[in-house]
């Protein structure tokens, strides 16, 4: 394999892929059950009132059923906007409603609330392709995460969220990779 960092991740991001749409619907279901609890689980632990938390991507971990049941406990969740400069923008999404955002994301409908809404949750959720022992995270290739919690002065606990085979033994790493504070999968949360 090469030793280019960039070549490595798009190698590895293929394989991933790949892996997840060959799930079976039994096995996203048990998948997604398990993901609502841990995650229930985490904000519980930090005693977090407010979170940052994606709307995910039909071969991504379902963090639908967890953010329903954040915000029915009161939780006040932000969801991420992307916009064309790289940056994020945030929304409080007030009824649930969805709309396609830039590069086919799912994004939640409300005010636009400014990339430094951010600075005031408890906890930061984020999409993941996978996740090594040393926090490193492998995203999606486009940075927005990574430019958000590189920005931020005081970052709260950060983790990310992957199936239990994408919590690998290594992850390439460049300079502007941010580093997350754990990892939940199904199964189980790690912290670092």
């Amino acid at each position: 394999m090469s030793a280019d960092p960039e070549h490595r991740k798009r190698t590895l991001r293929a394989e991933l892929r790949e892996r997840r749409r060959t799930l079976t619907a039994t096995e996203r279901t048990a998948a997604s059950d398990g993901f609502t609890a841990r995650l229930t689980e985490l904000v519980e632990r930090h005693g977090a009132g407010s979170i940052a938390c994606y709307l995910s991507m039909p071969d991504e971990p379902d963090t639908r059923p967890f953010v329903r049941w954040a915000e029915d406990a009161g939780i006040r969740v932000l969801f991420p906007i992307s916009r064309e400069d790289g940056l994020l923008d945030w929304t409080v999404g007030e009824d649930r409603s969805e709309v396609t955002g830039l590069h086919g994301i799912p994004e939640a409908m409300g005010e636009l609330l400014g990339p430094i809404a951010i600075n005031d949750v408890d906890l930061i959720i984020v999409p993941a392709a996978a996740v090594d022992p040393t926090g490193t995270r492998l995203g999606w290739g486009r940075g927005y995460f990574d430019k958000t919690l590189g920005s931020m002065g005081q970052c709260p606990p950060v983790y990310a969220v992957v199936y239990d085979t994408e919590f690998v033994d290594d992850v390439p790493r460049e300079r502007h990779d941010q580093p997350v504070d754990g990892v939940v999968t199904p199964t189980r949360i790690v912290s670092f």
